[in-house]
């Protein structure tokens, strides 16, 4: 919803009739504001949601103008990374799978898995230049761009979580050489 003024910028959260109802209200600046803020983190559910959205009413054309806007800069894809991002994602991956395969207590491993399994799938993600998501749309959008690599991620983390690392490990591994390759020695944040 794009007003002029208040309650813009605002969310709410509310049932209405019976359905759940999220409530996004803008003003335009307002909403290329988090346009913006949300392409520069790779992930924007505001450009996700916007080009699909039915407009009931747009009595000044501003309505389809933003989502002429959220189509193009979605098909446009997320900024590139910098070459020292894609070292930091590449060192913090081999940090935690070496931390993975030192792993006793279960209870680590299991946020050990979940973390590398996030990790992995939006290093995918970004290898490909895709939107990154976060919880289900992480998994939905690795998913729908490369079907394989999510099905490979996904199966095995079970059983690493149950202890047997070996078979996730390798396709984490294999994520991160498609990066580039783990990045351990000769690593340095400065």
């Amino acid at each position: 919803m794009v007003l002029d003024g208040p309650p813009a910028p605002s969310r709410e959260s509310l049932v209405y009739r019976g359905w759940p109802v999220e409530l996004f209200v803008h003003t335009e600046a307002a909403w290329l504001h988090f346009a913006d803020r949300e392409t520069a983190n790779r992930r924007s559910p505001l450009l996700a949601m916007c080009p699909d959205d039915m407009l009931p009413a747009d009595t000044d054309g501003l309505g389809a103008l933003l989502q002429d806007e959220a189509r193009k800069r979605w098909a446009a894809g997320p900024p590139l990374r910098t070459d020292r991002e894609r070292e930091d994602e590449r060192h913090a991956l081999t940090d935690l799978l070496d931390d993975l395969r030192g792993c006793t207590d279960p209870a680590e491993r299991l946020h050990l898995v979940a973390h590398i399994l996030q990790r992995a799938s939006e290093l995918a993600l970004l290898n490909g230049g895709h939107w990154l998501g976060r919880g289900k749309w992480l998994s939905r959008r690795l998913a729908a761009v490369d079907p394989g690599v999510h099905c490979a991620l996904s199966e095995p983390a079970a059983q690493a979580i149950a202890g047997d690392a070996d078979a996730f490990a390798t396709v984490v591994t294999q994520v991160l050489d498609l990066a580039g390759g783990p990045l351990w020695d000769g690593y340095a944040n400065r």
